[in-house]
């Protein structure tokens, strides 16, 4: 799929979509592990992120751990979407945006600092569309990585995933230093293909690199990094079918419900989100990509009957365009200087 005949390619891009090495010379220990030399690793993974079957080599933040964000939708008429669209892409804030099948047809999501940040982003988007969006933040996350499995098992099943559905257990994260802001703003973009990356995110964030990387390994153990990897464009690598499903559930059935779905393979992510009433009804969400939409269509029936949902209220939004797919911007670092300064 998505032109990996490459074999080695192939499991550069599907093992190390997590785990990524937190060393000084990361890619050499890739290098190492797949029997290859390290300069073969870099402009390969340089090649992929610049035909766009990678968006960045860098961490996943889990929600709500660094900043706010919100899942937002508006209904724009489709004469109007491309120019909407635009402009909702072209705010920093903003880092997925995507059409789906539905009257609320253009899905984007903001990040901030914080949630006055956020609520002026959400602002100036309904000034754009002439129309204000909904937003429906995060309650709990069931399962939320999204990684793929390329080697031909399902999406969502990337080698060394765990499959828990834990919707709790979330360790206390310390609060953020000035230094590990800006550290997070640096890791933005992901780490550059160079032979010491994380020197250059040191760099960029005003920290030793042995300061980065000790900071770094400490969020991967707190769980405030989710994960670390080669994050891939989907749709570039063939899963081009993939479909957001949404269930009005009871309040009080959605945690275990939420847990099970997370536990089935082919979701690659599912949590509860707050609802937008009158406007939107739905509580709990999952994500299923696939290669097909006869595929996807009949594993979303299959996860419905399976978890007892046939009789709640639900819809199936499959995606039509992406407008942008990058890193979570939360300005972390120009925010502290103005609070500070």
């Amino acid at each position: 799929m998505g032109a990996l005949t490459d074999p080695r390619e192939a499991r550069l891009l599907n093992e190390f979509q997590r785990g990524f090495p937190v060393v000084r010379a990361p890619y050499a220990v890739i290098a190492q592990r797949l029997g290859v030399d390290e300069g073969w690793v870099r402009a390969t993974l340089a090649s992929a992120l610049a035909d766009g079957r990678v968006s960045r080599i860098g961490a996943v933040f889990r929600p709500g751990s660094v900043g706010v964000s919100t899942l937002a939708a508006l209904p724009v008429p489709q004469s109007q979407l491309a120019r909407v669209a635009a402009r909702v892409s072209a705010r920093q804030e903003v880092n997925h945006n995507y059409e789906r099948e539905h009257r609320y047809n253009l899905w984007f999501v903001v990040t901030a600092a914080d949630q006055h940040a956020l609520a002026d982003v959400l602002d100036g988007i309904a000034d754009d569309a002439g129309s204000a969006p909904i937003s429906l933040p995060l309650l709990t996350e069931y399962w939320i990585d999204l990684g793929f499995d390329l080697g031909g098992g399902h999406a969502g099943d990337a080698i060394g995933r765990p499959r828990h559905g834990d919707a709790g257990g979330r360790r206390p994260v310390p609060a953020l230093t000035d230094a590990d802001r800006r550290l997070v703003d640096a890791l933005a973009d992901g780490l550059p293909t160079v032979p010491a990356p994380y020197a250059v995110i040191a760099d960029k964030a005003g920290v030793s690199e042995a300061c980065a990387l000790a900071r770094i390994g400490d969020w991967l153990e707190l769980g405030v990094v989710k994960r670390l990897g080669v994050v891939v464009r989907h749709r570039a690598l063939g899963f081009t079918a993939n479909a957001m499903c949404v269930w009005d559930v009871p309040d009080g059935d959605a945690d275990a419900l939420g847990a099970a779905l997370a536990r089935e393979p082919g979701v690659t992510l599912c949590y509860r989100r707050r609802r937008a009433l009158p406007d939107w009804r739905y509580n709990l969400f999952c994500m299923v990509h696939g290669t097909d939409r006869p595929t996807v269509e009949a594993r979303v029936a299959q996860l419905a009957a399976a978890n007892g949902l046939d009789d709640c209220p639900s819809a199936v939004l499959f995606s039509r365009r992406a407008f942008k797919q990058c890193g979570a911007r939360y300005a972390l670092a120009s925010t502290a200087a103005r609070v500070t300064g």
